[in-house]
């Protein structure tokens, strides 16, 4: 038996993705510790895995990103706010693997001192990542706007200024970080993208075609599908006797001041016919007036029981709600409010399984238009859906682990050579790396 710590960020959408893994992990006859917010330990236990806590002080430390005007200044409040919980994630994860002596360590792709610590360690280890690659390559956008793939030579210079401004604007967050990283041993990323070459595995929890399509992928990166863990519920009695067609309207459980969403599906669609679900999550429901029976408001409901009964996911952009949509072959209307958002809002467009309206343009008239039109994209949907069960999911990250926890010493030099080689790759096709 082997024993496997996975930590995560403070974040429910960090976790619940990683929990199918957990559990098969387990059922494998592993012994897996699960180390992530304090107020999910009765889930994490329920599933009969091993619960600790992540520090307060790394709980204490919230992302204030939705108070930024733009792309830039939101990636920017959100890696500060990293960077700040990394000491206190280097200190957490030491005292943990002392106290568990884990075989093997899975970090949260967002807990930069966490995987700082784990590649000081000079073993094999592992990352998760639940939402989009921020990578470059020849094929895909700049991250952050949501812009649409390059299309000759003027996307890709659009796509060359983007990455070389949010480099200069990330510089001084980097520097801070690669010290942390040199206090611990291990060479400096100077570049962000650098880190996903550094694990010996990248869970990648995503798929093609909702990811985009790549010409050049690190070996170390494994896209295995979407990650559907939730918490076990029942969906509430009355659902069955909501009339057709059912939209659910999903904003994030994050606070992110994304009520707009909300209030705006109200109007377009009161008068429609059907039935529409708002769960509000973050954000008091009584904030918001229920105009006829046809529309149930509540703070919460699960999702994983609601979501394949329904017709139409309206959604901020969250990768779990986007992802359980399509999984379900139910197609979406994303209005990106924040965080990685226009890059899931994207990605739901270009593959067609649904609409993105840029919050910037939301209105009542243009949802309205959004919704009615995505509901025709059933069958990219049910594609997508396919595509997911293809990739493997929990099944398939347990047999790339199993394989990793028979080394006994992690090839740092051909990580870094691997890094090196990708880079190298992506400049002869025209596009700068780090």
């Amino acid at each position: 038996m082997n024993t496997i710590l996975v930590y995560t960020s403070p974040a429910r959408g960090h976790l619940y993705p990683m929990m199918d893994i957990a559990i098969a992990l387990k059922a494998e006859g592993h012994r897996v510790v699960i180390q992530t917010l304090s107020s999910e330990r009765n889930w994490v236990i329920g599933e009969g895995l091993e619960f600790r806590p992540i520090s307060a002080e790394i709980e204490s430390l919230a992302l204030e990103d939705y108070k930024a005007t733009n792309p830039l200044n939101q990636i920017k409040s959100a890696f500060a706010r990293w960077l700040e919980r990394a000491p206190h994630e280097v200190d957490d994860l030491r005292d943990s693997c002392a106290d568990i002596a884990p075989d093997l360590l899975i970090v949260d792709v967002n807990s930069w001192g966490a995987s700082a610590f784990a590649e000081a360690e000079r073993r094999p280890w592992a990352m998760f990542m639940p939402y989009c690659m921020p990578m470059p390559s020849p094929d895909t956008p700049a991250f952050g706007p949501g812009f649409p793939p390059p299309r000759g030579w003027m996307g890709r210079l659009r796509d060359h200024m983007f990455w070389a401004v949010l480099r200069v604007v990330m510089s001084g967050i980097v520097k801070q970080w690669d010290a942390l990283r040199a206090g611990l041993g291990v060479p400096p990323l100077r570049s962000i993208e650098n880190l996903f070459h550094r694990p010996d595995l990248l869970l990648y929890r995503t798929a093609e075609p909702f990811e985009y399509p790549r010409s050049v992928w690190p070996s170390n990166i494994q896209a295995i599908g979407p990650g559907l863990w939730a918490p076990p519920s029942d969906p509430p009695e009355w659902l069955d006797q909501l009339p057709h067609p059912r939209v659910l309207v999903s904003v994030s459980t994050e606070y992110q001041e994304d009520g707009a969403i909300v209030e705006t599906a109200l109007r377009s669609l009161k008068d429609e016919s059907g039935s529409m679900i708002i769960t509000t999550a973050a954000l008091d429901p009584e904030r918001f007036d229920v105009p006829h029976d046809r529309v149930r408001i509540t703070r919460f409901l699960p999702h994983a029981s609601v979501i394949p009964k329904m017709d139409l996911v309206i959604t901020h952009g969250g990768m779990g709600t986007t992802q359980r949509a399509l999984a379900a072959g139910i197609p979406v209307c994303v209005i990106p409010w924040g965080r990685d958002q226009n890059e899931t809002a994207r990605r739901a467009e270009i593959c067609g399984a649904g609409i993105m309206i840029p919050r910037s343009k939301l209105s009542a008239e243009r949802l309205r238009s959004a919704a009615l039109e995505a509901l025709t994209r059933k069958a990219a949907a049910t594609k997508i859906a396919d595509a997911f069960l293809k990739a493997g999911g929990a099944s398939r990250a347990v047999e790339l682990i199993e394989v990793l926890l028979e080394k006994t010493d992690s090839p740092r030099l051909a990580q870094y050579a691997t890094e090196a080689n990708y880079g190298a790759q992506i400049r002869k096709l025209g596009v700068k790396s780090a």
